[in-house]
């Protein structure tokens, strides 16, 4: 992983509650990540884990995670997992694509984990996909494409 300097408002330290994993969040709470809840992040053997904990505002009227609350966690994972191979800092990459195949319903009050893997890195785009589980059931496989930020 690279040394990459940190930014200010974003959050990503080692989790005293969890050895090996960091913390990835935002430090504001007025910002749409926020709504995820807490986040942890670790890579082991090329594949960066990131966990989220859905809760009752994540649900959807059947009592499962909610379609949206999936894609963003997942949107975000792309972020915290390309944060962890040291490849970009938090702050102006955005999301060129997010192509997702829901599997199954996730499940309020059960970990979900995104294990996301670096296929391709150019000078300005970064090609990712994973497996969105909880256990080692699948609930959604995803595939996206990162712009890095422009250098000023």
């Amino acid at each position: 992983m690279a040394d990459i300097e940190p930014k200010p408002e974003f959050l990503y330290e080692e989790h005293p509650d969890h050895p090996g994993w960091h913390r990835w969040g935002l430090r504001n709470s007025d910002r749409y990540n926020t709504f995820l809840g807490d986040m942890v992040v670790r890579v082991e053997d090329g594949v960066c884990r990131v966990r989220m904990l859905p809760e009752r505002r994540h649900s959807n009227l059947g009592n499962n995670v909610h379609g949206g609350a999936m894609l963003g966690f997942i949107d975000v994972a792309l972020f915290a997992a390309a944060r962890s191979f040291g490849l970009i800092t938090a702050g102006t990459a955005v999301t060129l694509d997010l192509n997702t195949h829901f599997m199954g319903a996730g499940t309020i009050g059960e970990p979900l984990e995104a294990r996301v893997e670096l296929l391709r890195e150019t000078g300005r785009l970064l090609f990712m996909r994973g497996l969105v589980v909880q256990g080692e059931s699948p609930v959604a496989e995803f595939s996206g494409t990162i712009r890095k930020p422009t250098k000023r």
